[in-house]
């Protein structure tokens, strides 16, 4: 009888040691698990700050940390507000260079073109400033001209040498007349038997003629004259009929 109550005290004993002993692992199991917990917490905590910190330069804790960056600092306003200005200056002086370039580009073409008018006003002074002398003279060669064919032919001959010595004295005056004519680029203009020209011609009147082609000269009156290539005195004829 004894022997059964101590076997069933130390059966009893076991007993309580195994539970507790279980107890005590399960606890210890329990806390493990709680710590690797909270440090893969604190890891994935720490990952995720270093990722946020990464992505964006600077976190906010605070609303003072939020409202300094809202609100710029005076400084700053002072450089906005100078930064503006200086872009309203650039751009106002760049429409000015714009204006002001347009202007000279404008400026220099009317004075290339002044320079060539005036250029070409001193060519033509050059050429036709004695125009007005030539004019003059036209009517002294046509006298000329109708001085030395009113003389009769037949009685120019040594018999009458006073008419002859006349003859070709005007004959002579007549020739070195129209070579200073052409030395000077003033040249006749004599269009018998041409095509009417309206800018060399003035036409007196028209008549029909056979077998020629209308608007031709077959007559005459006085001639033309021309210096270089500008007519001064246009030729008075008569034309055929068309």
């Amino acid at each position: 009888m004894h022997r059964s109550k101590s076997a069933l005290t130390l059966l009893q004993q076991l007993t309580r040691l195994r539970v507790t002993s279980s107890g005590t692992t399960l606890a210890s199991r329990t806390m493990q698990t709680m710590n690797v917990t909270q440090a893969a917490h604190s890891r994935l905590f720490w990952s995720v700050e270093r990722t946020t910190q990464g992505i964006q330069w600077r976190t906010f804790s605070t609303e003072k940390d939020t409202a300094r960056v809202e609100e710029p600092t005076e400084n700053e306003k002072k450089l906005t507000l100078e930064l503006e200005e200086l872009r309203k200056e650039s751009a106002e002086l760049t429409e000015k260079v714009k204006s002001l370039d347009d202007k000279y580009k404008r400026a220099l073409a009317e004075s290339e073109n002044i320079r060539r008018r005036l250029t070409k006003q001193i060519d033509d002074a050059k050429l036709f400033g004695i125009q007005g002398f030539c004019k003059d003279l036209l009517e002294v060669a046509d006298i000329l001209g109708h001085a030395t064919e009113a003389v009769p032919k037949d009685e120019i001959s040594d018999k009458n040498p006073h008419l002859k010595n006349l003859f070709e004295g005007l004959s002579m005056t007549r020739q070195q007349l129209n070579s200073v004519f052409k030395r000077h680029g003033l040249e006749p203009v004599n269009p018998m038997n041409e095509k009417f020209n309206p800018n060399l011609h003035e036409a007196l009147f028209q008549q029909e003629v056979a077998n020629v082609e209308p608007n031709t000269v077959v007559v005459v009156s006085k001639i033309g004259y021309k210096l270089h290539d500008r007519c001064i005195r246009p030729a008075l004829v008569g034309v055929t009929k068309g």
